[in-house]
């Protein structure tokens, strides 16, 4: 499967370091963010916490419609950069900037207006919508400009300066954790605003994570033609083609899981309770996934730029040779101590037992897993958009839920036949990639 058991030579080792790191960063001052906004949430009350995490798992589904333009312009702007025509890098950045901004404002300005009427078919609770539904308005309120930012992200990372990604989000979530202590707790003379404040917090920061992605592109993207050269009619229409199964797949993807954790509601609250656990600490092994899938994207994207589909080829494997050790650093404390990791989570020794082998699972196949997401970006990278949401979207509601159902809820198996289901579609999924990767049928997609 790997071609062949040699590691990469240093100067391999190094760009892919380069572009992985940063990513890998970003996402994890993500995560940190989310721990920090949970716990001064939390000190809101039980329905504050529960509008807060309803409402940011809707306002993902409705982001995702935009956000998967950034692997259209990562894929494009890489060729750009492998076929040296450094003065169009910033073309597909361009194109994605407008397709955010006219995407974004009808789209927010729908979700907004439709918040309060829609809310109730989510959560019964009165309390939970008074908290859920000003958080998720004001959120909805900056969604042109979470499309922004991931073109910006798909863009550093197409040209190797992945870093200027991760400076800016450490430095806007610095801003969100600052924002939102002072909105929600009315400190510093500001109105108590409650979960509303979070909301507030957080759109506020995403902006200025926008305005310094635009200096940052300003100083460094400018003889790329950034705001400079516009995108024609033919090139968006691309960058729609490339991105919008990606749009869809993310969506699904979202969905997939809302529809997962019905399924495992039915079996019991226990088992929800411990499966959220699950999917937090699955997480773990998600972040440097996708930062490795990223690297590779950008790294094969370059070489089929220079019109070398051999070292396109050979990229993602190289790129999961050298994330091995950290996929073993975060696997094999899942399968040898478990119950510590779960303890930290869950007071419940019953709740614990519940997770105890489907934390193992998601230990085993952290390689397959990783090495599925690495190629899943790469072909996104090559522009194979299409497939990508066929399979995955096939695997995971084809396949996975309607078995999961059956399983769970039908023939009473549990929470661990569910994960013993999930993390072999998960695998499957993988060698389906791994096949296609292999086929080349992405080499002659034009970018």
């Amino acid at each position: 499967m790997l071609n062949s058991i040699s590691i990469p030579d240093p100067q391999r080792r190094a760009r892919i370091w380069a572009l992985a790191l940063p990513i890998i960063g970003g996402m994890t001052s993500q995560n940190i963010l989310n721990l920090v906004d949970t716990w001064m949430v939390g000190a809101l009350g039980a329905a504050a916490l529960a509008g807060v995490g309803l409402s940011s798992f809707v306002n993902f589904m409705a982001v995702a419609v935009i956000t998967g333009m950034s692997s259209a312009v990562q894929a494009t702007a890489s060729r750009r950069f492998g076929e040296e025509k450094f003065d169009e890098t910033a073309i597909p950045l361009n194109g994605g900037l407008i397709l955010s901004l006219c995407l974004g404002v009808p789209i927010a300005a729908i979700l907004i207006f439709a918040a309060p009427h829609l809310y109730p078919l989510l959560n019964s609770d009165p309390a939970v919508a008074a908290e859920g539904v000003p958080y998720l308005q004001w959120r909805l309120a900056a969604i042109c400009f979470i499309g922004m930012n991931f073109s910006f992200r798909g863009y550093w990372s197409a040209i190797n300066m992945a870093k200027l990604y991760l400076f800016t989000l450490v430095w806007m979530h610095g801003v969100n954790i600052a924002l939102s202590y002072v909105l929600i707790f009315g400190k510093f003379g500001f109105p108590e605003m409650g979960s509303a404040g979070a909301g507030l917090g957080t759109s506020i920061s995403i902006v200025i994570g926008t305005a310094t992605y635009f200096f940052l592109g300003m100083r460094h993207a400018g003889g790329a033609g950034f705001l400079k050269k516009l995108p024609s009619a033919d090139q968006l229409k691309r960058l729609l083609k490339l991105g919008l199964p990606n749009s869809v797949q993310q969506l699904l993807f979202a969905g997939g899981f809302t529809a997962l954790f019905w399924i495992i509601g039915q079996v019991g609250t226990r088992e929800l309770a411990t499966a959220n656990v699950l999917v937090n600490l699955t997480l773990l092994t998600v972040l440097p996934s996708i930062g490795f899938g990223l690297a590779a994207a950008s790294l094969s994207g370059q070489a089929l730029g220079r019109k070398d589909v051999d070292a396109a080829a050979a990229w993602p494997w190289d790129v999961f040779k050298v994330s091995l050790p950290i996929f073993a650093l975060i696997g094999i404390p899942m399968l040898i101590c478990p119950r510590l990791m779960l303890d930290v989570f869950l007071r419940d020794d019953y709740l614990v037992e519940l997770g105890v082998v489907p934390l193992r699972l998601i230990g085993a196949v952290i390689f397959v897993d990783g090495l599925g997401l690495i190629l899943m970006n790469s072909l996104l990278g090559a522009g194979a958009s299409g497939q990508v949401m066929r399979v995955a979207t096939l695997m995971q509601w084809g396949l996975f839920l309607p078995i999961a159902y059956v399983l769970g809820p039908v023939m009473g198996f549990g929470l661990t036949a569910i994960w013993i289901a999930m993390m072999s579609y998960r695998g499957i999924q993988a060698l389906i990639f791994v096949y296609k990767w292999k086929s080349r049928s992405w080499a002659d997609i034009e970018v």
